[in-house]
């Protein structure tokens, strides 16, 4: 009987054994038989991964099955997968507004933004958002004249697709108290014969946008819940939203907080004075789904406006050096106000001039700080002289389809010579080490695989020019799809946390149709995103069965 008990006893025991190493082993999902990209510091493959608690728990080979055991297995069917993809420069909440507004991308005349826009006629605001008067034949800047005759009761509200420029009529210029007097030391407010042609570049815009009000808070709640669905759509798991209100931070924190927003944001504070304090004086905010510690600064306008700020004047407008958005002593000042609370400053820089302020303020206050990881974004027209500014603690951050999209008219602006120290991204990442990618999205589309199309191969998605735009600073597919994911993680101060398929780090991944490291270059703008998990869940999926 002793016996029989002892027996029974070892048996218990080794099956108690059993059912904890089977409690160890078990894991929320094994993902096998994939094409497994991680962006490691070896860029190593794999083939499959265990996730546990939202984060890869183990990374390797078919062995994982042998090693785990889960209810969720997912066959990855040779699949291609990629870390989450990091956008490191565009306006998440912006893109969601913009749901609401009329198209006006790709418009190829005044006349088709009067067509396209007559649709909106009986609301009270007419908004719309995309045109670009380089696409057109007549490349002169537009006029207000033909809105005032159709909409003379009716404010028009019409933005370039860079962001820089509104085009409004009377009415929308009588409201927002803007007449021939007004003054503008930040932007351009243009006349033509003494007259209000009703473009407003820069500075001038924020009066349109006082006088037309707040957005309500649910439609603060349906932008970014739109965008999110349009970010996750394409692959995005982590959006850098570059200019937030306070207002519009607290509000991403509560819905993430709730579960309603799943997007990880990295939110850049917009340099207004009173939601710069409050964070100074409150700290950074850092959830696993929010980043706040850098604010973003206007340092100039845009190029195809031509209100960046220019060393020389525009090769096609030879009295013009373009304006500063914020001055120049503001900008040291904030600089150093940052410098002492440990914010990060990412400015926005595409003249030349304006490169060469940032480097001469950046380098001055980060003098005695060891890794501030500031940010020069756009990073556009850089006089070659002034590259080697760049370096591991001011870091360039991109947007590759702006080269593909500007290539047309940039020379035009800038001339042959400044043209080489344009986009130059290889440039850059010599002297900084890494850069990161994205797309300033609205101003260009969501989608990140023309991002690595336009960063690889220079070109447009008509395949133009043959031999890339000013090829010598293009990116390997290594080096582009880094920009998209470890490094831009990096610019975040978030490499240890996101932007490769590593154990403990967040299971953010994409599965897509090709393999974009090795098909034919010219076929990556047309990759598919196939399915997208944030922490292990699936966020979205274009297959019927999910």
């Amino acid at each position: 009987m002793k016996k029989l008990i002892k027996s029974n006893n070892i048996i218990l025991v080794i099956t108690l054994i059993f059912l904890l190493q089977g409690c160890n082993n078990s894991v929320d999902m094994i993902a096998f038989n994939g094409n497994i990209y991680t962006v490691d510091n070896d860029f190593s493959k794999a083939s499959a991964f265990a996730i546990k608690n939202g984060k890869f728990y183990d990374v390797g080979n078919e062995e994982i099955l042998q090693k785990y055991n889960s209810k969720n297995i997912l066959d990855l069917e040779g699949l291609t997968v990629l870390p989450g993809l990091i956008d490191a420069h565009c306006h998440f909440y912006g893109l969601g507004l913009n749901q609401r507004v009329v198209d006006l991308t790709g418009t190829n005349s005044f006349n088709e933004i009067l067509s396209k826009i007559s649709s909106d006629k009986n609301k009270s605001v007419i908004r719309g958002r995309g045109w670009d008067q380089n696409d057109w034949k007549n490349k002169e800047f537009p006029d207000k004249f033909e809105l005032d005759k159709l909409y003379p009761d009716t404010p028009v509200i019409l933005e370039r697709i860079d962001g820089h420029a509104y085009l409004v009529n009377q009415k929308a210029l009588d409201i927002s108290g803007i007449d021939i007097n007004t003054e503008s030391n930040n932007g351009t407010i243009v006349t033509k014969n003494g007259i209000l042609t009703g473009i407003l570049i820069d500075g001038p815009m924020s009066l349109v946008d006082k006088a037309f009000g707040e957005v309500s808070l649910d439609e603060k709640i349906t932008a970014l819940i739109s965008a999110q669905k349009i970010g996750f759509k394409h692959g995005l798991t982590t959006v850098d939203d570059a200019g937030l209100s306070k207002d519009v931070i607290l509000l991403i924190d509560s819905l993430q907080r709730q579960n309603l927003l799943k997007m990880r944001v990295y939110a850049m504070i917009s340099n207004n004075k009173d939601d710069v304090n409050f964070f100074i004086e409150n700290g950074p905010i850092k959830t696993n789904s929010l980043n706040v510690r850098s604010v973003k600064v206007y340092g100039d306008g845009a190029l195809g406006s031509r209100g960046a700020t220019l060393k020389k004047p525009y090769s096609d407008d030879k009295h013009n050096y373009g304006k500063l958005v914020t001055d120049i002593d503001s900008i040291k000042d904030l600089a150093k106000k940052l410098a002492n609370a440990n914010f990060q400053m990412n400015t926005h820089a595409i003249g030349d001039s304006t490169v060469n302020i940032l480097l001469k303020a950046y380098s001055k206050v980060l003098e005695n700080i060891k890794d501030p990881r500031w940010r020069i974004e756009h990073s556009q027209i850089i006089d070659r002289k002034d590259l080697n500014g760049y370096n591991e603690k001011i870091l360039p951050s991109v947007q590759p389809t702006h080269a593909t999209s500007d290539m047309y008219w940039a020379e035009d602006r800038v001339g042959p010579i400044r043209i080489k120290g344009a986009y130059a991204y290889k440039d850059l990442l010599e002297r900084s080490k890494v850069i990161g990618l994205g797309t300033d999205f609205p101003v260009e589309k969501v989608n990140p695989f023309h991002t690595f199309y336009a960063a690889t191969a220079r070109k447009d998605l008509d395949f133009f020019p043959d031999g890339g735009f000013e090829f010598s600073n293009a990116l390997s597919r290594e080096e582009t799809l880094k920009g998209m994911t470890i490094w831009a993680a990096y610019l975040n101060f978030e490499e240890n946390e996101k932007g490769s398929i590593e154990k403990n780090k967040f299971a953010d991944f994409v599965i897509i149709d090709r393999d974009i490291m090795k098909v034919d270059l010219n076929s990556t703008p047309d990759t598919k995103v196939l399915k997208t998990y944030l922490s292990g869940d699936l966020v979205y999926s274009n297959t019927d069965s999910d």
